[in-house]
């Protein structure tokens, strides 16, 4: 088996994941290939959440990239919300980019570190050393409680708390489509359409000065099956990425830490 087919199979899966607590992604894909003429709506990259420690870090997953011809292509820093992250890339360009980041867990408060550890205690090195843990969901036990008062300090915490491995967003590339050539234009459909895009720091996150321009969908409200009950919350949602050239003439393949910084918000409660 080549490994393409490995690579393709493997977002394969995560995608099919991913639209199992993101209905509203199908619909805007459907959307898109109804309104543009482009042969199939191009993937530009996922991204993953984690917490930094040793065993289901940044460095953990991404080894099942690696495994596949991907390479480290850059670092970035959050630290209004006590993230790192790192994108990855595949050498031959035709295969989505990778951007895993991963909660500092040592600058939030103890209350929410326990939860946490707690947490990290359920994730075996068996788990991790498998490809399907990328879209394993959460595999261990948490209560409303817990939810609410990791959301009080942060909502990446939260949001890995409840939903576990998975891919938190796709990323439609705007380069790709064949009508609907600016991101403006994509954003305008999907409005007419009834999505509600993600406002925090403008409607489009960068622009040709930074080389990206980017926006995104608020995330559905999915159910989540906590100890204690059930509650709709934050899922995942969709983004929309357009690239522009270097002074080479090449595309601008990283990603720009101010605006990443704001799509962070599209999982947002409120």
């Amino acid at each position: 088996m080549s490994q393409q087919h490995h690579i393709d199979e493997l977002f394969v899966r995560i995608w099919n994941d991913y639209l199992l607590i993101t209905p509203s992604a199908e619909k805007v894909h459907a959307l898109l290939a109804a309104s543009d003429t482009a042969p199939k709506i191009v993937n530009d990259h996922i991204a993953l959440r984690t917490l930094n420690f040793p065993h289901m870090g940044i460095s953990v997953l991404s080894q099942h990239f690696e495994a596949l011809g991907y390479t480290h292509g850059g670092d970035y820093d959050f630290g209004s919300k006590k993230l790192n992250a790192m994108h990855f890339e595949h050498p031959d360009g035709n295969h989505p980019k990778v951007f895993i980041s991963e909660l500092k867990v040592d600058e939030l408060s103890d209350t929410a570190q326990t939860i946490l550890h707690r947490i990290s205690q359920s994730v075996t090195p068996e788990l991790m050393s498998e490809s399907n843990c990328l879209y394993s969901g959460k595999c261990w036990k948490l209560t409303y409680n817990d939810y609410q008062n990791l959301l009080a300090e942060s909502e990446y915490a939260a949001w890995f708390a409840a939903w576990g491995f998975r891919a938190n967003h796709f990323t439609v590339s705007v380069n790709h489509l064949e009508t609907l050539t600016e991101l403006v234009e994509v954003n305008s459909l999907l409005k007419q359409h009834g999505f509600v895009l993600n406002t925090s720091g403008g409607e489009i996150k960068g622009s040709q000065d930074v080389c990206l321009a980017q926006s995104s969908t608020m995330a559905d409200k999915m159910p989540v099956v906590f100890n204690d009950q059930t509650v709709d919350i934050p899922s995942c949602f969709y983004e929309f990425a357009q690239r522009y050239p270097l002074p080479n003439g090449e595309l601008y393949q990283g990603f720009v830490a101010a605006s990443a910084d704001k799509i962070f918000e599209s999982t947002n409660v409120n």
